[in-house]
């Protein structure tokens, strides 16, 4: 169960390199169809409040949500929100089913080597969380305790290379599900990031749980299919718009109560 990620990362490898349409002979380019359909199909995680969520009326929303809306009015397109997992993100793109992925989608040189990313607009802390009664403060203290972790996620593979052995790592399907081990006590602690934390928090009051142990920061990009220059560029000028107009940083306070890390707005 260690290596889970890696083996989704080498079959989505495997899908691309057996696509009949490969990356890099491609002839048609991702912002003319886009452009020519006058829509823009989006990935997002509904099970990843508060990124996206489907509320009881049956609606999106969340800060990933309200970017892709953004992108897409900003573009003068009909916005189509694809529902899909932290696992099936990647796999979504590659195979065509997306034009672009704006789900908490971390920079990762793993990734680079299967999708393109526009440069950052977000970022997101990975945590080990856990009720505030807990007394952890290192990688030591989760040795004989079961973790819980969204699969294939990237929380998922830095518990996965920092997990001391006799860690036991328990993975599930989406955030929610992982949310609803910790709090059943079918886990002890979870790794994610802190807004999710803050959301169970709000939900739940006598939860209770705060970041314990700090993995790892990392920056988001949207994802785009490798080779499609056209897209990324676009998408770079249009993140560079919308961190110097401060609404990128407006949706992030929003939703987190704080301004977004120097590791996106300095970001080159």
């Amino acid at each position: 169960m260690k290596h889970q990620h890696l083996f989704s990362m080498v079959a989505i490898a495997a899908l691309v390199a057996a696509s009949p349409i490969s990356m890099t002979s491609a002839k048609a380019d991702a912002l003319q169809d886009i452009t020519s359909k006058g829509k823009l199909r989006v990935s997002i995680d509904p099970a990843a409040p508060p990124y996206s969520v489907l509320d009881e009326t049956g609606n999106y929303k969340g800060s990933e949500v309200e970017i892709a809306k953004k992108l897409a009015a900003d573009w003068k397109l009909e916005l189509e929100l694809v529902p899909t997992s932290a696992a099936n993100r990647i796999p979504y793109l590659v195979s065509g089913r997306s034009d672009v992925v704006i789900s908490t989608l971390s920079i990762t040189d793993e990734r680079k080597k299967v999708i393109d990313f526009s440069k950052p607009y977000s970022a997101i802390q990975i945590v080990v969380g856990a009720p505030q009664t807990e007394k952890i403060s290192t990688l030591d203290d989760l040795v004989g305790k079961r973790v819980a972790v969204t699969r294939g996620s990237t929380n998922d593979a830095e518990i996965t290379k920092s997990a001391l052995p006799g860690t036991d790592i328990v993975r599930f399907e989406d955030d929610a599900t992982s949310i609803t081990a910790l709090l059943s006590g079918q886990a002890s602690y979870y790794v994610t990031a802190p807004a999710l934390l803050t959301t169970v928090n709000a939900k739940n009051p006598s939860a209770k749980l705060e970041p314990k142990i700090v993995l790892k920061t990392n920056v988001t990009g949207i994802g785009v299919k490798k080779g499609e220059a056209s897209l990324q560029e676009k998408l770079n000028a249009w993140v560079n718009s919308s961190l110097a107009d401060g609404s990128l940083n407006g949706i992030y306070k929003t939703a987190f109560g704080i301004d977004l890390p120097p590791e996106v707005t300095d970001a080159k």
